[in-house]
């Protein structure tokens, strides 16, 4: 294909449009992610203060379980059941504020997918920069820069993402690590 075939004035458009409508779902798709880290996050402060209030209860069962034990005579078997009782909540409610942690890694998550629509925007905005009107005489030198360099700009995002971006988050799993709630 001879270059003077290339339909430009198409070209720029097509720059143009897929410039535009991608930075209008590239917004959309940012507000969406802030609205879902703020929504984990409020999620996450009413579950630990529900553990919260879910520990203090039980200390204060506890307390009057332990009140009871010293006024009436209890035999072995009960004693155990109910120390069973115990070890078996505490061991829950551990569990269940463990889990908590997924905040942790959704936000790591959340976070790495912001950057790659910032990045995304970016590389649109160079598209629209250059969907703009060129020199007649030139068209054909400037898109076929411009291609280029949006190619590079590719590449260079591309790698760039792979240093960071591309990597697992900092847990493989909830069984592990810690949260600070109490």
């Amino acid at each position: 294909m001879e270059m003077k075939t290339l339909p430009i004035t198409e070209l720029r458009k097509l720059l143009g449009a897929v410039s535009d409508h991608g930075k209008q779902h590239l917004v959309e798709v940012e507000a969406d992610l802030l609205q879902t880290t703020f929504l984990l996050s409020e999620a996450i402060e009413k579950l630990g203060a529900s553990f919260t209030a879910v520990h203090e209860a039980v200390t204060e069962q506890q307390h009057m379980l332990d009140a009871l034990v010293a006024k009436y005579a209890l035999d072995q078997d009960e004693l155990n059941r109910l120390d069973a009782f115990k070890q078996k909540i505490g061991e829950e409610v551990n569990a269940a504020v463990t889990s908590l942690q997924f905040q942790d890694l959704t936000s790591q998550l959340i976070s790495r997918t912001i950057k790659r629509v910032n990045g995304l925007k970016d590389l649109l905005h160079e598209i629209e920069t250059h969907s703009g009107e060129m020199d007649p005489s030139h068209e054909h030198q400037e898109i076929a820069k411009f291609l280029d360099a949006m190619s590079h700009s590719l590449n260079e995002g591309s790698h760039a993402l792979s240093g960071g971006l591309r990597r697992s988050v900092g847990q493989q799993d909830m069984a592990t690590g810690e949260i600070d709630l109490f």
